[in-house]
């Protein structure tokens, strides 16, 4: 009875295609399991992927198995000790199993939870699939990380625009004094002292001499002057910048709703998936989300998550005491 089962681990940030196939065949499992997995968890946690329960049933993997019926068969049973070659076995009657997964059951049945790890990416797509949001904002909703490039030194290639010109002119600097490159000044000096011996209109031999002198170092000061450039291209030094994440600010969600008779469960559990996209937007834009609750009927409180959602309260609905219970927050923190 052979099985041909892909059981290849999944490489580092990627999927294999028999891990999509399963996804796509067990979405609707799946997506009945993140929605009652949305009840356990906090606003500000439910989007962070992590294990799945779904029932075993209907994710079984194909398999090759030998047909009930027709052929010529023998199995050898161990531990026989009353039947015969040739005897025909009674089929068991129905509910007289212990039951057909892993774990027995006393009335024949028993099913075994299968569970499965979604990514933070997954996990949002199946949450997303209902509530008919254009795949635009699904994709910005799943993009959490954000950037900003910041300065990290100098390099000595880049962009024209990203040249640093005051630490060029330091090394150029720095390279003329070391290669004692003449400076105009020098030259201009030696010019004007040939110059004004050439005008005068004798010259005996010593004046000769240190004219011969003078043109020899005006000629060398301006050969070493073309040699060594102003600004070498090793001069050059342009600013660096590395991506890093943003330092974003804080932020403050706030999350009122009614509890009174009229607010039954189905009601808050879709108060609960708003409250979440809202979160969603926020994290995109701040780094950390305080999140308060104040639910309110004719009066209203700060509370826990786990009682803003699933507290059961009797009154009337006045929506102003709850505004009223946020300004006194604002004000305190």
């Amino acid at each position: 009875m052979p099985f041909l089962i892909d059981r290849r681990l999944n490489p580092k940030d990627k999927s294999l295609g028999n891990r999509q196939r399963f996804l796509r065949r067990a979405r609707a499992q799946i997506k009945e399991a993140i929605d009652k997995s949305i009840n356990g968890r906090g606003v500000a946690d439910a989007s962070n992927g992590g294990k799945i329960s779904i029932s075993s049933k209907g994710i079984r993997e194909p398999r090759f198995r030998h047909a009930s019926t027709g052929g010529n068969r023998q199995r050898v049973l161990p531990g026989n000790k009353e039947f015969v070659p040739g005897d025909q076995i009674a089929k068991p009657q129905g509910g007289a199993g212990e039951g057909r997964d892993k774990e027995a059951s006393d009335q024949g049945e028993g099913q075994d939870d299968f569970v499965f790890s979604l990514s933070r990416e997954e996990f949002l797509d199946i949450f997303f699939d209902d509530l008919e949001l254009p795949d635009l904002i699904k994709t910005s909703l799943k993009e959490t990380k954000a950037v900003k490039m910041h300065r990290a030194g100098h390099t000595s290639s880049g962009m024209p625009a990203n040249l640093s010109v005051l630490r060029t002119m330091r090394n150029s600097i720095g390279r003329r004094m070391a290669l004692r490159r003449p400076v105009h000044d020098q030259i201009e000096a030696v010019r004007q002292e040939l110059e004004a011996l050439e005008a005068e209109g004798e010259h005996d031999a010593r004046m000769l001499q240190r004219l011969a002198e003078l043109r020899i170092e005006l000629q060398q000061l301006e050969r070493r002057q073309r040699v060594v450039a102003y600004i070498d291209p090793l001069d050059l030094r342009y600013r660096r910048f590395e991506p890093k994440p943003e330092p974003r600010t804080k932020a403050v969600m706030f999350c009122l709703m009614d509890v009174s008779g009229s607010m039954g469960q189905h009601e808050k559990d879709l108060a609960k998936r708003f409250f979440i996209l809202l979160h969603l937007f926020l994290q995109r834009r701040y780094d950390k989300v305080d999140i308060v609750f104040i639910r309110h009927t004719h009066q209203a409180e700060e509370v826990d998550e786990q009682t803003f959602f699933y507290s059961a309260e009797t009154g009337g609905t006045v929506v102003s005491t709850a505004l009223e219970e946020m300004r006194k927050v604002l004000q305190q923190r």
